[in-house]
């Protein structure tokens, strides 16, 4: 009889019925093979597994005028997710693409929406204790966090507040910091944004994310909004060499507008720091937009004590640790640097399995700060350690007897840095804001101390001098062309300012041929006289400067009371004053 389930049936079963004309009806899928014997085989359904190829019995089946169906495939779940997956995608388009045709043609959604940070009150983190060795910057903006916080007494006197301050001085002074430390002390919001995130390539965007920021600015006035690297946005109009109004340009005319249209007595500050206060456009440096120009610049002795004082507290450290010496060996380091110089230490003392941060490590956090990463690893052949000898030896001796020079404290010969083969290690005893004429050419003859030792011992040079010779060079050619220290050209400037705050070259003016060729004489005559100086030094100390050398090659390091004995003994030339003075009145 015939069953609604069908029975499970071999596939060699399947096959023999096949042959012996058994079958009457086969339905053909991928994994499964159902078929039905005929009446007089009992008219019974089965359903099999093939194994291998069906094309064989398939054609034994049409031989036979059976008919074969291939079964529907049923799709598998993944295909199903998929088609599910595809069809929202496709809605979920349409959707955005309706809402960004309401939002208006060419601005996707959110675009013209403001970036900023916003740090509600006393939420920065940040207060005026964390801040240390600006103490000129912070007194300015106390009169903004009094203002914020005690704004009824200003406005009874029908003083105005200026609308915008802006913080000026090199990269890791804290500029940043301070103006966060300003919302902190103040109690206010604060809202923080970076100038570059202004700008995108859709003409308009920038425009509407100023618009976007200040209208938020007012809604929780009192609030200070932050701009920092304001130089991104605010460059001086004009710029452009094809003309027209581009999307930086058409940004900055809305910050203008909105720096312009604010009430001066409805609390909200803005601050913005930069590096380029020269790149400045005019208009926004004017009073009425920023009044007020805060200097955050390098601090001196005092001021990187208290800056290590409170990198400090959180640094275990060791009892022989001098912070003040510290201070007195880090001229021109910034608070970052100094941040990092403190974190440097604490990892050579874990480095070391130290429990505390001792002196040690301060003093080779300092090294690896100015020199670069001791590479022990990296082996000299004789002669090259002979001559990165004789080289060190002779800047140290020749900057031993100029006038105004930092004090010799460490000789190496271990490389260190990228191409440091040695170096020698010249630490200021005092803050310095000038340096006489005698001094810059004191300079000068250090700097080519190295190359008149290899000149005096070996008779010719290596590539060793290369960066001391650009440092030289630089240097004389400031003296003439910025310093006015030329007594055939005078006190004329002949270079354009370079950026006041960032490091960098700076641009010749446009000169006659017959200046530039004085130019470069007046260069070149200050140099030589340097390198015969330094000559003539290591010349007259030839017996020094063998016996210096022999133990430095001896001991890889000279530093302390042997250097300072060493160095003692260094005797200055009869002519050295009257070079120095180079013929001129000196300070």
């Amino acid at each position: 009889m015939n069953t609604k389930t069908p029975l499970q049936s071999a596939y060699s079963t399947f096959v023999e019925q096949v042959n012996h004309a058994q079958v009457q009806r086969v339905s053909l899928g991928r994994d499964r093979i159902d078929y039905t014997l005929k009446p007089e085989f009992g008219h019974h359904r089965y359903t099999t597994r093939p194994v291998g190829s069906t094309d064989e019995v398939v054609s034994t089946l049409k031989r036979q005028g059976i008919s074969v169906t291939i079964a529907p495939e049923p799709l598998p779940p993944a295909s199903i997710a998929g088609l599910i997956i595809s069809s929202g995608l496709l809605v979920g388009s349409l959707a955005l693409a309706a809402k960004v045709s309401r939002a208006g043609a060419g601005t996707a959604v959110g675009m013209g929406k403001s970036k900023a940070r916003t740090y509600g009150k006393s939420k920065t983190g940040v207060t005026f204790a964390d801040v240390a060795g600006v103490d000129e910057a912070k007194q300015e903006l106390q009169e903004v966090v009094d203002f914020l916080a005690n704004g009824d007494k200003y406005r009874q006197l029908g003083a105005k507040l200026p609308k915008g301050v802006l913080l000026v001085g090199p990269p890791g002074t804290g500029k940043t910091l301070l103006a966060k430390a300003v919302a902190g002390e103040a109690g206010v919001p604060f809202l923080s944004m970076a100038g570059s995130e202004f700008v995108e390539m859709f003409v308009g965007v920038g425009a509407s994310r100023v618009r976007d920021l200040f209208s938020r600015a007012k809604k929780q006035a009192p609030c200070i909004v932050f701009i920092d690297e304001l130089d991104a946005v605010g460059k001086t109009r004009g710029g452009n060499p094809v003309g027209g109004n581009d999307e930086r340009e058409q940004t900055l005319n809305q910050l203008l507008t909105e720096m312009d249209g604010f009430d001066g007595t409805n609390g909200v500050i803005v601050i913005a720091a930069t590096n380029r206060p020269e790149t400045l456009d005019p208009a926004l440096r004017r009073p009425g937009r920023f009044d007020r120009q805060v200097l955050v610049d390098r601090p001196d002795k005092s001021g990187r004590l208290e800056i290590l004082q409170v990198h400090g507290r959180a640094v275990a450290l060791g009892e022989d640790v001098n912070l003040a010496e510290i201070a007195a060996q880090t001229a021109g380091f910034a608070g970052a640097d100094l941040a990092n110089l403190v974190n440097e230490a604490a990892l050579m003392a874990a480095r070391h399995n130290r429990q505390a941060v001792l002196m040690a490590d301060f003093m080779e956090a300092i090294e690896r700060v100015i020199a670069g990463l001791e590479k022990r690893s990296r082996v000299l052949t004789p002669v090259e350690r002979q001559t990165v000898a004789y080289h060190e030896v002779g800047h140290a001796l020749v900057g031993s007897l100029m006038p105004g020079s930092n004090r010799v404290t460490k000789i190496s010969i271990v490389p260190r840095g990228l191409g440091a083969l040695g170096y020698t290690l010249q630490m200021p005893e005092s803050d310095r804001f000038l340096m006489l004429e005698d001094e810059l050419r004191g300079q000068l003859a250090t700097l080519l101390g190295g190359r008149a030792a290899e000149e005096v011992v070996f008779g010719k040079v290596s590539t060793g001098a290369s960066d001391d010779i650009q440092k030289a060079t630089d240097l004389a050619e400031r003296a003439v062309t910025q310093y006015g220290m030329s007594a055939s050209l005078g006190p004329v400037a002949f270079a354009k300012a370079s950026a006041q705050f960032l490091d960098g070259g700076s641009d010749r003016r446009t000169t006659s041929p017959g200046v530039a060729t004085e130019i470069d004489r007046e260069v070149k005559q200050l140099l030589d006289d340097a390198r015969n100086l330094a000559l003539e030094i290591l010349r007259l100390n030839r017996g020094l400067l063998e016996s210096a050398t022999q133990t430095l090659l001896e001991t890889e390091v000279l530093d302390g009371e042997r250097l300072k004995t060493l160095l003692a003994q260094a005797q200055a030339p009869a002519e050295l004053q009257r070079w120095l003075a180079g013929g001129y009145c000196v300070a």
